[in-house]
This record gives structure tokens, C-alpha cells and sequence, in this order.
């Protein structure tokens, strides 16, 4: 049967975006088929629909590196028709076609059984996003981080990354700090349990290697100053977790954080995490994250309006999450 598909295709005329209808034949090898339910409007997304480059590795492509749906046929062990599933990553949305269609092809080595407790339309309103938010907390709990160890601060914090790590992190129990360029948006973040509001400006300028000590972690989305300023303001033995380039992918600071506070930088990879931490996280997020709060910052659009959501969301323009409800 005929489904409908958001596709980019490359020729003399260049990089375009089309509205198709597809078979399945059309789609990338995989061992499982997907009906997708909901897929997400994320940073990457903007990137392959408003020009491709550094992001779509093939052509043609359906875009859309994540998706929530229902296994409608399947080669693979691990899962039978009627099964749940999520996937964030992979490369899929990048040279592997994606979720920004009805249906979708993949290997069932990448895919996520949802959790019970969690829909297809929740899944996706985590999203990529939401998925990375929680590899972040993990992070800075594994670093023995506490709500006794002092303030957290997010950056990014109107963003899909940065309301879902605010949410989590004030419904764990922590003072949360959250930084954003967007005044307005102030209220918003409150309501998604931040405590405190830290204007971006503070942050997003070269700064001093070493700053007054104010929060004991943070979860940067943002790179370049940012982190480097987030870094410099770390407490002693603190932990920042990376997971994010909106200003830039330079880290043009110094060692001084690391070596005289004993600061701790990890990296957060959500495209080729391994398959226990995926689990792991998504366990947490059926656990952790209030249903309410993800509905507060969740809106839903139709396939058709994702091209022009995608520009918005590269000007900085979007709050929260974009799901895309591919059959509407």
C-alpha cells in the first residue's frame, strides 16, 4: 500500500524538499517495518530539510531521526507485529530513511520497546531530545551528583533538550537553574519547575577561565562560550554534561576548571549509544518524567507543516517539543 513521506533529493537544481507518496519497496533495507504513529521535529531535522549539508549523507532520503509507532511486520528476533517501539538515532534521518513518513524500514537492532506506561505520542514528545535530556541526568547521577550536592544549571533551557532536562531534573528534586536568550519565555520554564532564571547573555560571551563557583552541574545543549563560561562557574568536583552546538562547536577555554576544581566534562552521545543505556533511559523517563509538564511543553503539528516548523526551529524560534503526527 501507498504511504505518505516527507523526501529530499539532490539534482541540478539542487537540494529539495517534496511531499510523495511511496511504496514500500521505496524505503532503505531493514528487518522491521514500522507503522509510524509520531515522529519529532528536532535541530538535525531543520538542518536535512533546509539544505542537507553536514547531515543528509544520501539521496533521496526520508528525513526525521526519530520516530514512535507499531511494528507492522518483522525478520527480527526481538520483535513480532503489534509491538511498541521507539528509535532516536542511529543514523537513521541521516542515510538511513526516517520517520518523517507513515511507515518506515529499519534494522531491529535500533529499535526501543516502549515501556509500559508510555504511548507512541509520549515517546515522541521525548523524542531525540527528551532521550538526550535523560542520558544527561544519568550522566551527572553517575557522577554521584545529588539534590543535596547544590544547584544544576541547564542551558538551552527553552529548547527540546533543555525543558525536558529542567522537568526532570526539578521533578527529581533538584534547584534548577535555567538559562535562556528568550525573556518571554521565563513563565514557561517556571511552570516546568525551574527556580531560578539566568539571563544567556551571562554565559554566552568570552569569559574568564575561572568564574565564582555557582552550581554543582549542568547540562549544556550550546558548546562554544557557553560551555566554557559553564565550565568556569562549575563547583568544585562538579560534573557538565555536552550534549548539544547551538552556538557553536569550538571550546575555546582553558584546562584551569579540570585541573583546580577537579571539574568533570562528559560527553552525551545519543546517536550510537549503547542499546542497555537506551533501555535505561527510557525506563527512567516512564518513571521520572511528569506526564502534565511533558504536555506543557509538547506541540503537535501534521507532515505538511513540518518544513516550515523546521525553518523556525534553525532561527530559534521553537520552545519545547514538535511532534509530528505523520497521519494527520
Amino acid at each position: 500500500m501507498s504511504f505518505r513521506a516527507i523526501r529530499v533529493t539532490k539534482d541540478e537544481q539542487g537540494h529539495r524538499v517534496e511531499t510523495v507518496t511511496l511504496q514500500e519497496n521505496d524505503l532503505h533495507e531493514g528487518d522491521v517495518t514500522v507503522a509510524v504513529d509520531y515522529s519529532t521535529v528536532n535541530y538535525k531535522d531543520g538542518l536535512a530539510l533546509a539544505h542537507g549539508k553536514g547531515i543528509v549523507r544520501t539521496y533521496p532520503l526520508v528525513p526525521g531521526i526519530d520516530f514512535a509507532g507499531t511494528v507492522e511486520s518483522s525478520a527480527h528476533g526481538s520483535f513480532a507485529p503489534g509491538d511498541k517501539v521507539v528509535l532516536n538515532g542511529f543514523g537513521v534521518g541521516e542515510g538511513h530513511d526516517g520517520g518523517f513518513a507513515q511507515k518506515a524500514r529499519v534494522s531491529g537492532d535500533w529499535l526501543v520497546p516502549l515501556p509500559a506506561g508510555l504511548s507512541t505520542r509520549q515517546a515522541a514528545a521525548i523524542g531525540t531530545a527528551g532521550y538526550t535530556a535523560m542520558l544527561s541526568v544519568l550522566a551527572l547521577e553517575d557522577a554521584g551528583l545529588t539534590p543535596d550536592s547544590g544547584d544544576v544549571l541547564v542551558t538551552g533551557a527553552a529548547g527540546g533538550v533543555g525543558s525536558v532536562a529542567v522537568t526532570l531534573l526539578a521533578r527529581l528534586g533538584y534547584r534548577v537553574l535555567a538559562s535562556t536568550g528568550r525573556p518571554a519565555e521565563a513563565g514557561y520554564l517556571r511552570e516546568l519547575g525551574a527556580a531560578e532564571i539566568v539571563d544567556r547573555a551571562e554565559l554566552s560571551a568570552p569569559g574568564r577561565p575561572l568564574g565564582k563557583e555557582r552550581w554543582a552541574g549542568a547540562i549544556d545543549s550550546v558548546g562554544s562560550h557557553t560551555l566554557v563560561n559553564v565550565l568556569a562557574g562549575t563547583r568544585y568536583g562538579g560534573t557538565v554534561t555536552a550534549c548539544g552546538l547551538a552556538q557553536g562547536v569550538d571550546l575555546p577555554g582553558t584546562v584551569l576548571p579540570f585541573i583546580l576544581r577537579g571539574v568533570t566534562l562528559v560527553g552525551i552521545d545519543s546517536v550510537q549509544a549503547p542499546m542497555e543505556r537506551r533501555v535505561r533511559a527510557y525506563e527512567r523517563l516512564a518513571r521520572d518524567l511528569d506526564p502534565a509538564r511533558l504536555d506543557t511543553m509538547t506541540t503537535v503539528i501534521g507532515l505538511d507543516e513540518v518544513p516550515g516548523v523546521a525553518e523556525r526551529i534553525l532561527a530559534g524560534q521553537v520552545r519545547g517539543r514538535t511532534v509530528v503526527d505523520v497521519n494527520a
